[in-house]
């Protein structure tokens, strides 16, 4: 058997994990809803198999509950869950801006500067806000140089996202997330740790009052 034929298996459920993800947060399967296994596995012409090995994968970033004999379920989550992961996140990102403010390379702020400047080009394209902001604040965190932290925040945000698309549908939100950007942007470029720190504080508050 070649290395290809080995890792076949593998690319198979993580790609079906990926396309699942992507239903979850475009809401076509929304908290609360079953996950009809047969009906998906003859939508994307697959065995079970792999898509069992996908829920698998969700379920372990909280996107799916395994209930015993009842199958898999898109997870619902409460206000407390929405708030502890945004606690988290807060904790973290907050600690990584004051790192990046103060270690960062002027070719990385500037890599940063030019991510930011697409995100406010970006204002009326939703899913593209969206994809930047992200971009973003990964590799601010990947600047930072601190892989479990990275670890941690991709699967928080995991969770997050799946209350994002609400969050800025709440008036004035998308225009103070740009501001909470910018104010950022700049104790970063001014290399001040602690007003960069205060800023990602504040951003991840904000982020909370609107998805809550």
């Amino acid at each position: 058997m070649t290395a290809a034929a080995r890792l076949a298996p593998r690319a198979l459920y993580e790609e079906v994990a990926e396309r699942l993800r992507q239903r979850i947060y475009a809401r076509e399967l929304a908290p609360g809803d079953w996950i009809d296994e047969l009906k998906i596995a003859q939508e994307l012409g697959i065995s079970r198999t792999p898509l069992r090995e996908a829920l698998k994968v969700l379920a372990a970033e909280g996107l799916v509950t395994m209930k015993v004999r009842r199958g898999a379920y898109v997870t619902e989550s409460s206000a407390k869950d929405l708030a502890d992961v945004y606690h988290l996140l807060e904790l973290l990102e907050t600690d990584a801006a004051d790192v990046v403010a103060r270690a960062a390379t002027d070719t990385q702020l500037r890599e940063l500067a030019a991510l930011h400047a697409d995100l406010e080009a970006s204002a009326a394209d939703t899913a593209r806000f969206f994809a930047l902001n992200e971009a973003f604040h990964l590799r601010m965190l990947e600047i930072a140089e601190n892989k479990w932290r990275l670890q941690m925040v991709q699967d928080l945000r995991k969770v997050m996202k799946l209350h994002r698309q609400h969050s800025l549908q709440k008036a004035g939100r998308l225009q103070a997330s740009l501001a909470e950007h910018a104010a950022l942007m700049a104790a970063l470029m001014a290399r001040d740790g602690e007003r960069a720190a205060h800023c990602m504080r504040q951003h991840f508050r904000g982020g909370l009052e609107a998805a809550s």
